[in-house]
């Protein structure tokens, strides 16, 4: 009996401590699983920022557009010159548009005109010619109704009036131009003003920090390139607009000249008849 007692006694023992161990290898195994998955996440994790960073150092950065790299560099040149020269461009365009807009305006078409004022002298008269003259516009039809109200009093008067006027009229056409010559002549100079203070800022950092290594004077040594490069821009910009404007007056004062040496002959067969 006591033999009995003794075994089932050992087998509950074994039975409870086996138990045991499978509750613990259970526990055991849990923790390794939640372990190894929270190990799986990390690296996961660690794989996805890594491509991340990958892409972004990757993907290149975008170029700035010409206007905004235009501002950037205007403001690292300083505003004090930089709007200076800004300032005689915008001057400078200004009278070379309202120029370019009134020669156009003034250009016409000289043969029409000869031809419709050679028919209203054969048809009318003079005051059928001063008629076609006053509704034609133009520097032209201006010097042809001068020399009109002048011929009465004969051919050599109407020339002299035609000459005169002529020359009244090739000033209005060059009108504003000298302004134009000056921005070009001015733009430049203002540029380089502003390197030669850029280069005695260099100097004073120079001797403010005792050292002369490039990181001490580049601020200076930039503000003296930008100023002369902006200079030299708007120096060239209207310079190409005053070699336009000049070489449209030429043209118009060498028609104007042809048309009126045409229209004295015009009006000297009329005053034959």
């Amino acid at each position: 009996m006591k033999k009995l007692i003794a075994f089932f006694s050992i087998v509950a023992i074994m039975t409870f401590g086996m138990s045991n161990l499978v509750i613990a290898q259970d526990e055991v195994g849990t923790d390794n699983s939640v372990d190894t998955t929270a190990v799986e996440n990390t690296a996961q994790t660690t794989e996805n920022l890594a491509s991340t960073q990958a892409e972004e150092v990757a993907e290149p950065e975008k170029p700035q557009s010409w206007h905004q790299v235009l501002k950037e560099k205007f403001i690292e040149g300083g505003p004090g010159f930089m709007g200076i020269v800004l300032l005689a461009l915008i001057f400078g365009l200004a009278i070379s548009i309202e120029r370019i807009i009134y020669l156009s305006l003034a250009s016409v078409n000289t043969k029409k005109l000869l031809t419709n004022v050679e028919s209203a002298l054969e048809s009318g008269g003079v005051d059928q010619a001063k008629e076609v003259v006053r509704n034609t516009s133009g520097p032209v039809a201006s010097i042809f109704s001068e020399g009109l109200n002048r011929f009465d009093d004969g051919m050599g008067e109407v020339e002299k009036s035609i000459v005169s006027y002529g020359s009244v009229v090739t000033g209005r056409l060059e009108s504003g131009v000298s302004w134009i010559s000056l921005f070009i002549a001015l733009a430049p100079m203002l540029g380089f003003m502003g390197t030669v203070i850029g280069m005695i800022q260099a100097f004073d950092d120079i001797a403010a920090a005792g050292d002369i290594s490039p990181t001490v004077v580049a601020d200076g040594i930039k503000v003296a390139l930008l100023t002369t490069v902006f200079g030299l821009i708007v120096a060239i910009i209207l310079q190409i607009f005053y070699n336009f404007i000049v070489a449209k007056i030429d043209s118009l004062v060498n028609d104007m000249e042809d048309s009126s040496i045409s229209f004295i002959d015009i009006l000297a067969q009329h005053n034959k008849k």
